[in-house]
């Protein structure tokens, strides 16, 4: 079994920066993408970036530039690096996985993480 293992968030102020990082354990053979998306109250859950085997990254518009994704693959983490935080940033963020284990195809998610920015 894969699980994930969250940490970083919290409390900030508009224009600050948090770094939220997620592993990854179990018996994992390999990662194709790892991302992080985020829920506000009453809304759907949206991809916020995402970065994959060959390292390519996509972001969505309103991150662009404030946001960076990047993955440390000897220790199947990635970490999500907010900085120019705005109060429309607050969600619970969460951590997602894809890839293959010693028993197929894994899709995980961690536990979420909440941020809040304050205005």
């Amino acid at each position: 079994q894969v699980q994930l293992v969250e940490s970083g968030g919290g409390l900030v102020q508009a224009g600050g920066s948090l770094r939220l990082s997620c592993k990854a354990s179990g018996s994992i053979f390999s990662i194709n993408a790892m991302g992080w998306y985020r829920q506000a109250p009453g809304k759907q859950r949206d991809l916020v970036a995402v970065i994959f085997s060959d390292s390519s990254t996509n972001y969505e518009d309103s991150v662009k530039g404030r946001f960076m994704i990047s993955r440390d693959n000897a220790k199947n983490t990635v970490h999500l690096q907010m900085n120019s935080l705005k109060p429309e940033d607050t969600a619970v963020y969460y951590c997602n996985v894809r890839g293959r284990s010693d028993y197929g195809r894994f899709d995980r998610w961690g536990q979420g993480t909440q941020v809040t920015v304050s205005s």
